[in-house]
């Protein structure tokens, strides 16, 4: 049953969340913000070239950082109980930063990931000869997207009040038919499903070229494929488990209008939403297995680091002096 009134919401005492999140959400900024802070000092100081995927991984990786920067916010607001305190204002940025690079980080990866289904497949397509310029303009224009559909976040208040407790959840559990509420659902809902099946698409396709022997499977194409796999896995890890309790919550909104049944609901969704951050920690990986200029650039960093000789840099010296 679906109510006409929309002061009535719902809100619940969590103390295994309360208890289990604060590390989880912690333990994912530190590695997290290590990872992609690596992988953006590698991108703009060491690479030697840059390409299309390597514009769109940056953006990924400022993405990333944006997210894990609001988690120590989040791990104090449940280490208290779910009692925020630092305002009106900055809980509406919070909440539109993590829905912004939620989005921005999903479509991001969906666009290295369809870079390499057409490098691939179609290795004669004009799409892969775009510049660096247009690629940054297709970055732009994902950014803007993105800042279209959130942007409501920053216009209206976020709070329920209960025990003492402020509560600052974007999704919170209100009674009655609120259009900002339903496209906060259906953009959530979307931004997951239309990248899955795009990227479902691209690792058919290859699967299929490959089990018909129309690919010549080299150094190349087997990184490709191991990108492109990489990240359908990421989206079922992280964005799967959150999308689909999203999808019950609102299925349990329409058809009742009693906090009981919400409870258990609830409590998985919000479990769900750390795998959603987990995807900031494994993209650095990612990185690794996408682009080869990065790869390069990462070894020849960590044989720095370690002070070992780079093994290219040694064989063309060798080469040199024959």
């Amino acid at each position: 049953m679906h109510l006409s009134q929309g002061n009535v919401c719902c809100a619940f005492e969590s103390p295994i969340l309360d208890q289990v999140l604060p590390p989880v959400l912690i333990l994912e900024f530190i590695f997290g913000l290590m990872g992609n802070f690596i992988a953006l000092w590698m991108f703009i100081f060491h690479m030697d070239v840059w390409k299309p995927n390597a514009v769109y991984l940056t953006h990924l990786a400022v993405a990333d950082i944006i997210v894990l920067f609001c988690l120590p916010f989040r791990a104090d607001y449940y280490r208290r109980g779910k009692n925020w305190l630092h305002g009106d204002a900055m809980c509406r940025i919070l909440l539109f930063l993590l829905a912004t690079n939620r989005a921005a980080g999903i479509f991001f990866l969906t666009a290295v990931a369809v870079d390499r289904y057409l490098k691939i497949v179609y290795p004669m397509n004009w799409i892969n000869q775009m510049g660096l310029g247009k690629a940054l303009w297709v970055s732009l224009g994902l950014w803007g997207l993105v800042f279209l559909a959130t942007g409501y976040l920053l216009t209206s208040e976020h709070f329920y009040r209960k025990n003492n407790h402020t509560q600052c959840e974007s999704f919170n559990i209100c009674m009655g038919f609120s259009p900002l509420s339903t496209w906060h659902n259906t953009f959530y809902i979307i931004q997951f499903f239309l990248p899955a099946l795009i990227i479902a698409f691209c690792t058919i396709r290859i699967t299929w070229q490959l089990r018909n022997g129309t690919l010549v499977v080299d150094d190349k194409i087997k990184r490709a494929i191991k990108f492109v796999w990489a990240v359908a896995l990421i989206f079922i890890i992280c964005f799967f488990p959150s999308t689909i309790c999203r999808i019950a919550m609102w299925i349990l909104e329409v058809w009742y209008d009693d906090c009981k049944y919400f409870e258990e609901a609830n409590l998985a969704f919000y479990t769900s939403v750390c795998f959603t951050y987990f995807n900031s920690v494994l993209n650095p990986v990612v990185y690794y297995l996408s682009s080869p200029a990065f790869n390069g650039a990462f070894k020849k960093f960590l044989n720095k680091l370690l002070g070992r000789n780079d093994p290219q840099t040694t064989t063309s010296t060798q080469n040199k002096h024959h």
